[in-house]
This record gives C-alpha cells, sequence and structure tokens, in this order.
C-alpha cells in the first residue's frame, strides 16, 4: 500500500484564518476563524485583519492538525493562499507556510484562491465531472469559469465593476444593515416578495458581469420613497431584501444560463462566498432543473474563505510537481 499524501492547507486573504489537512483528495479537517473586529467599522479594516491573523494563526493551524488525527511530521507539502487578497494578511499566511516547509524540509505550493474556490466542489462525495463550468461570487469577484482538469482553467466571463457580494454588502448598507450585510438579505429575502420592487439590470455583452448599476438603483429608489415616507425601509424590509436579491441572482443565472448553452458543458457548480446564498443555490437547482443539466454546491463551510479549498488546490498540484520556492511572494493582484 502507498503512502498517503498529506497537505497543510492555509488560507489568509482576507478576514479569516484558516488551516486544512487533505489526504488523498480527502479533508481531514477544516478549521476557521473569523474576525469579529471589523463589523463595528462596516467592512475590513486590512491593518486589522492583518495582526489578528498574527494571532490566529498558530492555534488555527495547531487544532487543524490536532482534528485530523495526523502528527506534523506526516505533512508531505505546504500549501498556501498566495494571491488574491489583501496584502498585509497575505503576508502573514505565506510566511508561516515558509516557515513551516522550511522547518519541516517539506515542499512549498503556491494557490491561487479563485482556483482554489473553483476546486472546493471536489470535496466530498458529490463531484462535477470535467469539464464543468463555475459561477464563482464572491465580495471581490464574479467569474464563469471553465474548468476541464483541476488545474486547466478558463475565464469565461467576469465582472467589469462590482463583484456580485459586494453589490449584496453596498445594497445592505443603503437599508442601514449592519456589516456584513449579504447574509442579511438572504435571511430578509426569506420573507419578502422578490417581486415587489423593480431595480435595475445593467446589460453588459458576452458573459461579463456589472453590478454597480444595481448598487445605484436602489439608492435613488430609496431616496425617492423616503423623502415621502421616512419609515419606508422598516416597513418594507423583507420584500426590498428579496427584491434586490432577486435582480442580483437574475443576472447571475441568466450569464450562467448563456454559458451552459454557448459550451454545451452539461457540470454546473457554484463557488465563493455568494454560493452560500440560499435564493442562489435554489436558482442553480431550477436552472439544472430547466436545462436537464447536472448542478453542484458546496456545504456552506466551503463557500467562504477556507483552507480545505487550498489543501485540496495543493493536492492536485502535488500530483503535478508543481511547487515553487521560498522566494516567492504574496500578490494583491493575480491572474490565473
Amino acid at each position: 500500500m502507498s503512502t498517503p499524501i498529506t497537505i497543510l492547507g492555509i488560507e489568509s486573504s482576507c478576514d479569516e484564518t484558516s488551516a486544512s489537512i487533505c489526504q488523498d483528495g480527502q479533508i481531514l479537517s477544516n478549521v476557521i476563524a473569523t474576525q469579529k473586529v471589523h463589523e463595528k467599522y462596516g467592512g475590513v479594516v486590512p491593518e486589522l485583519a492583518s495582526r489578528a491573523h498574527i494571532q490566529n494563526i498558530v492555534p488555527v493551524v495547531d487544532t487543524a492538525i490536532k482534528e485530523s488525527g495526523i502528527t506534523l511530521n506526516q505533512i508531505d507539502a505546504v500549501a498556501f493562499t498566495q494571491a488574491p487578497g489583501l496584502i498585509g494578511s497575505l503576508l502573514v499566511g505565506t510566511q508561516f507556510a515558509k516557515s513551516t516547509a522550511l522547518a519541516l524540509n517539506k515542499p512549498l505550493i503556491a494557490v491561487h484562491h479563485m482556483q482554489a474556490h473553483v476546486l472546493a466542489n471536489l470535496i466530498g462525495v458529490h463531484k462535477p465531472e470535467f469539464p464543468f463550468l463555475c459561477l464563482t461570487v464572491s465580495g471581490g469577484h464574479t467569474q464563469i469559469v471553465k474548468a476541464t482538469s483541476p488545474l486547466q482553467m478558463e475565464v469565461l466571463g467576469e465582472t467589469i465593476d462590482d463583484a456580485a457580494g459586494e453589490a449584496f454588502d453596498k445594497t445592505a448598507k443603503i437599508l442601514g444593515l449592519p456589516y456584513p450585510g449579504g447574509p442579511l438579505i438572504d435571511k430578509y429575502a426569506s420573507e419578502g416578495n422578490p417581486l415587489a420592487f423593480s431595480f435595475a439590470k445593467p446589460q453588459v455583452p458576452g458573459l461579463d458581469f456589472s453590478f454597480s448599476g444595481v448598487k445605484t438603483s436602489v439608492l435613488y429608489f430609496l431616496q425617492k420613497q423616503m423623502s415621502e415616507d421616512p419609515d419606508f425601509v422598516q416597513k418594507n424590509l423583507p420584500d426590498l431584501a428579496a427584491s434586490i436579491q432577486h435582480t442580483i441572482i437574475d443576472v447571475l443565472i441568466k450569464k450562467l444560463k448563456k454559458a451552459i448553452q454557448q459550451t454545451g458543458i452539461r457540470h454546473v457548480c457554484i463557488a465563493g462566498g455568494v454560493s452560500a446564498n440560499k435564493g442562489l443555490r435554489a436558482a442553480l437547482v431550477q436552472l439544472g432543473e430547466q436545462l436537464g443539466v447536472e448542478t453542484y454546491r458546496p456545504d456552506f463551510q466551503y463557500c467562504v474563505d477556507n483552507a480545505g479549498m487550498i489543501a485540496m488546490t495543493g493536492y492536485y498540484k502535488y500530483l503535478a510537481g508543481q511547487f515553487t520556492g521560498l522566494e516567492i511572494s504574496p500578490s494583491a493582484r493575480a491572474s490565473w
């Protein structure tokens, strides 16, 4: 029997400190420490995020190793998020990964955060077949990706301005909801009428997206309504949330449908933080039934920023011999 391949994954691109152990393509542990310090500021403060990563990373990695049931010496390689993300946050994870790899005399594997989100769909039993399409939606990115193998991907379309998650958070802020507002939009939307109000849906050619117009449309609509009734938002919050969510999801699903029809690919996934949105998950299932395609959704813990997806990507890069040297630096922005 061959010796199993064991990967330590580290994720620190934004405000989640996470560590995971992957063994032969199976996730043995996935520990995430979320930073609450940013809530009172209405968004992630980069300097505070970096400090929190420094505090969290040692206990998070230690917990991940203990929960996996392995020992530190069994690790075959260390995978880490190299890009994109907040540079200070990335630096913490990068330096910790380098130090660990050097101390253990093990290879180092650099992972692109967005590639890892796509491969989150390979965690678990219900996995897509290659080639598959993935709608990757988060606070910083919105993309349609064609994956022909774990390490061969092509971006078919992406946002030209705001990301879908950014649109959720910004419209939530307009409604007066606390940060992070996206999950609260999802919560209130379940109680409202998605067709109560109509908002702009920017039209962009091809498979690219635009969401900045949604925010502006909501802002102007509410300014008008609240000039007549200052309590308009409070009286209509569930319907407003449902209508905003319906608008954003409709744009996403229509583009994904177009990609399916153009490529003929029959396996379709979602990924990224917004893929935890119950409305989007339901819309994906409905689209699959409509077009007769297989759909896939990661477990909720693998939708948010997490090291499970980093370790899984690291596993496939290990098999391909794609290692990096200690001279590598993190990058706030990086193409695939």
